[in-house]
């Protein structure tokens, strides 16, 4: 498992993936990144000491994520963070958070005073029946809108049967109408019964790979393509 890595083409900055406690929803049909929690809090600590130990803030800029948000990562390692922020001259942090933490953001932003945070969060799709009938996101809310009220980059999800051409293209139009930043996920199946809908896949290939030119929007093509994970 590669925890450490760095970003160069597109928004330049390190990306360290941590250890964290089990994910508060945890129930995402299509998600198996939660077996990376842990309920061991002391290997969890040691575990991310050591990744973090290894940036050396070259980009001023810091991607964090884990299995879960970041309100699932132990104290110790948010003060770990923030200590290797200071020393290394880091400026600005992106963390992950599930929707329903929107009204505990600030919280973070307190901890980390002096340094700008930009959260992630990940939506999956707009279509509220995708989202939460079949994909099981548990993400209630009426308009894109109230989304963009808290996040300012969402991450969205290609290329899965169940979803229809429409749906992507709903979605890409919010992206770019609503929200600063967009990061975008084509589906690579993994061991969930989810499966991968190479005709969407295509679909989306032909349509909208020239997002890729925008230097607000990042897509994955493989879950690995930030250089962490497995």
């Amino acid at each position: 498992m590669n925890r450490y890595s760095v970003i160069v083409d597109k928004n330049p900055r390190e990306i360290i993936l941590l250890r964290s406690h089990p994910c508060k929803w945890g129930r995402c049909f299509f998600c198996d990144y939660i077996n990376d929690n842990s309920v061991n809090e002391e290997e969890m600590i040691s575990t991310n000491k050591e990744i973090i130990k290894k940036i050396d803030g070259r980009f001023n800029s810091l991607e964090v994520i884990n299995s879960a948000s970041v309100f699932e990562l132990p104290k110790q390692s948010l003060i770990d963070i923030r200590e290797k922020c200071i020393e290394k001259g880091i400026t600005t942090l992106y963390f992950e958070a599930y929707y329903n933490y929107r009204y505990k953001l600030g919280e973070i932003r307190d901890f980390f005073q002096g340094i700008n945070i930009e959260f992630k969060c990940g939506i999956e799709s707009f279509d509220h029946e995708f989202r939460n009938s079949y994909l099981n996101k548990n993400i209630i809310f009426e308009t894109p809108q109230e989304v963009a009220q808290f996040f300012d980059n969402i991450c969205l999800l290609v290329g899965i049967e169940g979803q229809n051409e429409k749906m992507i293209d709903r979605d890409m139009e919010i992206a770019q109408k609503y929200f600063k930043k967009a990061c975008i996920n084509i589906f690579v199946e993994n061991t969930t019964p989810v499966k991968r809908d190479e005709k969407l896949v295509k679909y989306f290939k032909d349509n909208y790979s020239h997002l890729e030119n925008m230097p607000n929007i990042e897509i994955l093509w493989n879950n690995t393509d930030f250089g962490v994970g497995n």
